[in-house]
Parts: C-alpha cells; structure tokens; sequence
C-alpha cells in the first residue's frame, strides 16, 4: 500500500501549502523576496503551490486567526503536504494528518535580539516553539550548517536561498551610479537593510565608515525599502558591501554581491564564511571591532577592483535548489506515510492482543 502511494505521489504534481509569518503586503511590498522566488522556482519546476501567510507580530491572536484559516484551507483543498517556513509557523498547522516540512530560517534557534540589542523575552518563546516544530516535522531544512546545533540530532537538509542569475546582470559601474543619481567620484560602501532594525546594525556599519581615512573619500550608502530587482543596480554602483548583522540563517545580500562581482567585508555571522571562503578580495572579521573592520575595507577600497564571486555561488541556481526542495517533499511524503502504515500495524497487534 505504502509504495503504490508513493509511485502515484511522483508521477504527478505536487501540492503543497505554504505557511508563512512573512509575505510581502501593500504597505510592505518588498518583504522576503527570497521566499517569493523560491515559490517562483518551486512552481517553475513542476510544483502547485498555494502560499497561507499572515503577521504575528508577536501577538497570540494573530496565531489563532492565522490557525483558523490555515484548518479552513485544509478542509477546503486536498494537499500532499505542508511546508512551513520559520519554525514559528507550525503552531498553526497542528493537529494535521499530512507530511510538514519546515524550514528553519535564523533567530529561531538563537532568540531574537531587541532595540536595545539584548535577548528578548519573546525571543525565548520562539526558540521554545521551534523546539516543538523540529520534533513535529517530517523533514527539517535549514538555511545554513550552522543552524544544525539549535535542532534536534536528527537529519537536516542544509537548502540555503537560491539565486536568480537572471537578475543579476554585470553593468559598468558609473552607468550604475548615474541611473542611481549617485556621485561618480567618490568610494561608496553599501549597507543593505533595515537602519532602524537592531540586529542589522547600522550605527556599527557608520562607526566603521567614520573611521576610513578621509583621501579614500568613502561615503555609506544604505539601500532599504527599495525595490528587489534595484539591488543589483546598487550592487553594481558600490565598491564594496559591508555587513555587520548580529545574527543571520544564510544572509541572501552576501549571495547577491558575490554574484555581481562586489567585494565583501564582513562580520562572522550565519554562512557567510564559508560562502566568502576562496574569493580574493573579500574579508571576514572575527569580531565586530570597528577598527578592524575599517582596516579590512580600507584594502577593498584602495585595491578599487571586483571579484570573481560570481563562479563561487553557482551551486546556488534557484533551478537547483528548487529540485533539492522538491526531493525532501518526496522523502517527507515517504516517510510519513512509512510511520503511519507502521503505527497502523501496531495498532491492528495491539487489539489483536487485547481482544477489542
């Protein structure tokens, strides 16, 4: 019984409901671009999905309507499985008879840092909840390696963000600037994030700036709330990317500059050491020392030439990664239905033995 469902499962398409705490809105539309392509390439790639999302804003009510429509949605709709992205979202999935993936994103595992950059009480909640997520799911993803040592010892899929190369296109650098209304003659520093979020740190990003030596003629330039598809263009109007996150998963900016040749200095955080691994020109810092983040940026700076980070994240093709994806919904299917046929039999035994 079990193999003839799983031959019937991969000779078709796949449906999957995707739940999110995280979707872009009207007043928020550039939110997560990463998951939309990943849903783009998913769907590219031979996959039906329907995507559920909602804000928690840290608010129980809003995990309680978002759980409503999520069971609304099940009875309404027949579905293979249900992929779960941010461990917080899988409260709102249960009780389900169908095979959950989750994909673990960063600060789930590590808590969520407030303004004043401390550890914050909802913080331990998350990681608590994501705890329970883990132990529900079929299949665990993570975007990173290092997020394996805030989830459980059992198996994780490591499927960071992918690229879409397609939009990340090589122009020359002062046609960049002009289109941008950026100054020509100055070494512009790009910062990609939120100023106002603390984890991203911004004032840290500025005390490194301020520390360059005033011939380079450095200026920050700070690219928030723009248009997906215009990072690049900053990308390619900067001569390097300075990241100072206190905590990421698989930070996507890093990624993206590689793959428009731009030079890295960064802080030790998430994957970004072994993506910068082998790539001249970059630097990664092992703390968070201004002094010698600006040292790292002052030689980018001076050297004033590109990288060949474009070849270093070829592995990460969203086409590719959409089919890694697909093959754990496979394995997730597979393994759920292998555990219910087992827990059927044990419980055909069990009245066998009892005689009910």
């Amino acid at each position: 019984m079990s193999v003839h469902t799983i031959n019937a499962t991969e000779s078709r398409r796949l449906r999957v409901l995707m739940v999110t705490c995280e979707w872009p809105s009207p007043d928020k539309p550039f939110l997560v671009p990463f998951i939309v392509r990943q849903v783009d390439f998913l769907r590219r790639n031979g996959t039906d999905i329907d995507v559920l999302s909602f804000r928690g804003a840290r608010n129980p009510l809003n995990y309680l309507r978002a759980w409503w429509r999520v069971h609304r949605r099940l009875r309404e709709n027949q579905y293979d499985l249900i992929h779960a992205q941010w461990g917080q979202t899988v409260p709102t999935t249960v009780p389900t008879r169908l095979p959950l993936v989750v994909t673990f994103r960063g600060g789930e595992g590590e808590g969520i840092v407030g303004d004043d950059g401390r550890y914050t009480f909802s913080g331990y909640i998350l990681r608590m909840v994501s705890a329970f997520a883990a132990r529900r799911a079929d299949e665990l993803v993570a975007v990173s390696a290092h997020m394996r040592s805030y989830l459980p010892q059992r198996q994780v899929h490591i499927i960071p963000s992918g690229l879409d190369f397609s939009r990340f296109q090589l122009r020359p650098r002062d046609e960049a600037r002009t289109e941008l209304g950026l100054p020509l003659a100055k070494r512009l520093v790009l910062f990609v994030g939120n100023p106002a979020e603390a984890r991203k740190r911004h004032a840290l990003a500025q005390q490194v700036v301020s520390r360059l030596d005033q011939s380079l003629e450095a200026q920050l330039v700070v690219a928030w709330d723009v248009p997906h598809d215009r990072i690049p263009l900053y990308m390619n109007a900067c001569d390097a990317l300075l990241f100072v996150s206190m905590y990421e998963g698989s930070p996507n900016v890093v990624k993206e500059a590689l793959a428009c040749n731009l030079p890295v200095v960064s802080v030790t955080v998430g994957d970004v050491a072994e993506r910068l691994r082998g790539v001249d020109g970059c630097y990664v810092a092992n703390d968070d020392n201004p002094q010698a983040l600006a040292a790292m940026l002052t030689s980018v700076l001076r050297a004033d030439k590109r990288v060949d980070g474009r070849a270093a994240v070829q592995e990460l093709d969203e086409n590719l990664l959409a089919q890694r994806m697909i093959d754990v919904y496979r394995r997730a299917i597979a393994s759920h239905a292998a555990r219910s046929t087992k827990g059927n039999v044990a419980q055909a035994l069990t009245r066998n033995v009892t005689g009910a």
